[in-house]
């Protein structure tokens, strides 16, 4: 499975306005040759890789970091940028952890934001972080739903910073009619996610990582003292943490990989439209996200385009067949825009849980996973990093936090993973049209 969802990955990639705009090195890491000995192997240089990289470099660990294809390939350099406090389901948090526990994992969640940003900062990265996200609602019964939950976020999680936007104000913010209402958060906002995801591989060369680029990892040999093997060469370690989500492939155990599954999600980027006519559009430039269960999300980028993204989708169908649809979902939102040219369309997939909390274990006290971010992992996969270094170390108590979430497998082996998913989606297309 892994093998065939690359070859549609890469499919998905082949014209994406970040691989346009993001200056990569000029040669890729070195592949992993022979054998290599590190305190801790990470498998997967994508954000959740590189924040266990970073954490543990911090530490004094030694780090080697194995990626199938390099740094950014993954949901890393492809997501819709959106840099966010919160998880995708929360109230699921809150009934499996109960009220303390929500608050809890709601306080890592905002640290989580605040690492990105210090992040930037510390080691100069630049990728157009731009703070504000807007989240509203298109449909009466929906704005019930958006106040519940900004409640919920205030009152039971101790997130103070969102401001409520009736129609009138939410309409000052987006030039659109198809919102009826709106909750305001300045913490979270968006960036270029690959330029984010490459400055922390800099970031992690820097403080002394080795990485090594197309290494897929074949095996890991568990043990007292792990051996992570490639094609090439094998890693022997102390500490293993399996980072690469989506796909991973089958390093994980059956059990373990059966939680996520493969979603597709989808952008189109139009032409630059130039300052003016982009700041008519979003005047604060934040990032914006409806709260539909099949769900569109958009932003201006630094050059003054619309990203407009959406149709999850588990087949993977290529961005060339969606491209119009996708276009004509940004033009129920911003009908102004039926003059402007799509320049890029582009995809990947993004890793969901059945319940859509994060996935975090351990499969040996020295074997960590992390997966399962369901789209909030621009900001998450930080946390991510920071908790397993923590584990690491031997403080698991935010680790162990995640980990008492409890998570159900994904009907059907791979093969029917796929089909089985396309079922349950078009039941929830089905029910918003209602």
């Amino acid at each position: 499975m892994a093998d065939s969802l690359d070859l549609r990955a890469d499919a998905l990639i082949r014209n994406s306005w970040y691989e346009a705009s993001a200056p990569r090195p000029a040669t890729d890491d070195p592949s992993l040759q022979g054998a290599h000995d590190a305190d801790v192997c990470v498998i997967g240089a994508g954000y959740a890789g590189l924040s266990v990289a970073l954490e543990c470099r911090a530490r004094g660990l030694s780090v080697i970091v194995l990626d199938a294809h390099r740094p950014g390939w993954g949901a890393s350099g492809r997501n819709g940028g959106q840099t966010l406090v919160g998880f995708a389901k929360d109230e699921v948090i809150e009934r499996q952890l109960g009220l303390d526990g929500a608050r809890a994992a709601w306080a890592l969640s905002v640290e989580g934001v605040r690492l990105v940003r210090e992040r930037i900062e510390r080691y100069g990265i630049d990728c157009d972080f731009t703070p504000g996200y807007l989240t509203v609602a298109t449909r009466p019964k929906r704005v019930p739903d958006l106040r519940a939950w900004m409640d919920a976020a205030t009152q039971r999680w101790g997130y103070t910073q969102l401001s409520w936007l009736d129609t009138d104000a939410i309409r000052a913010r987006v030039a659109s009619q198809r919102y009826l209402a709106g909750v305001y958060d300045p913490l979270s906002g968006h960036l270029h996610p690959l330029k984010y995801c490459l400055g922390l591989a800099d970031a992690a060369r820097r403080e002394g990582a080795q990485l090594f680029a197309h290494s897929p990892v074949l095996e890991v040999v568990r043990g007292a003292q792990p051996r992570v093997r490639t094609s090439a060469g094998e890693v022997r370690c102390r500490f293993v943490a399996a980072c690469g989500n989506a796909t991973l492939g089958g390093v994980l155990p059956a059990a373990v990989a059966a939680r996520i599954a493969p979603i597709a999600s989808y952008i189109v980027a139009t032409e630059p439209l130039g300052e003016a006519r982009a700041n008519a559009l979003i005047a604060g430039r934040e990032a914006i996200c409806d709260n539909n269960f099949f769900l569109d999300y958009f932003r201006l980028s630094a050059d003054h385009r619309v990203l407009f993204g959406g149709r999850a989708s588990s087949t993977g169908a290529s961005p060339a067949q969606l491209t119009e649809a996708i276009r004509q979902r940004m033009l129920a939102v911003f009908p102004q825009l039926a003059d402007v040219r799509t320049a890029y369309a582009w995809g990947g997939f993004v890793d969901v849980t059945r319940n859509r909390a994060p996935d975090f274990g351990m499969i040996d006290p020295n074997y960590f996973y992390v997966q399962g971010f369901s789209g909030h992992g621009v900001a998450l996969t930080g946390i991510a990093g920071c908790v397993v270094a923590q584990a690491i170390a031997g403080d698991s108590a935010a680790f162990d936090l995640f980990a008492a979430l409890r998570h159900a497998r994904f009907p059907g082996g791979p093969a029917l993973r796929g089909p089985a998913l396309e079922i349950g989606m078009l039941y929830h297309r089905v029910r918003e049209l209602f």
